[in-house]
């Protein structure tokens, strides 16, 4: 008997971007979130509602355009 109690561990969703401005909305749909718009200062920044993982391309320019690339 499967033990239904415990929830599976948890996938780590990483994004890789290219720029500092990025945003992010769970995946739209009934299960997302508000759509939030974030800025990686340093190398990553974490989503405060979904927790996913926004990691800043090393070979990128690091430019400042709107957007996401996920």
């Amino acid at each position: 008997m499967p033990d239904v109690g415990v929830p599976p561990a948890p996938i780590e969703d990483v994004v890789r971007v290219r720029t500092r401005r990025v945003y992010c909305d769970g995946n739209g749909g009934p299960l997302g979130h508000p759509r939030v718009f974030l800025y990686i200062a340093e190398k990553e920044i974490v989503c405060p509602y979904c927790s996913r993982r926004f990691v800043l391309d090393e070979e990128s320019g690091h430019g400042e355009q709107h957007g996401s690339e996920h």
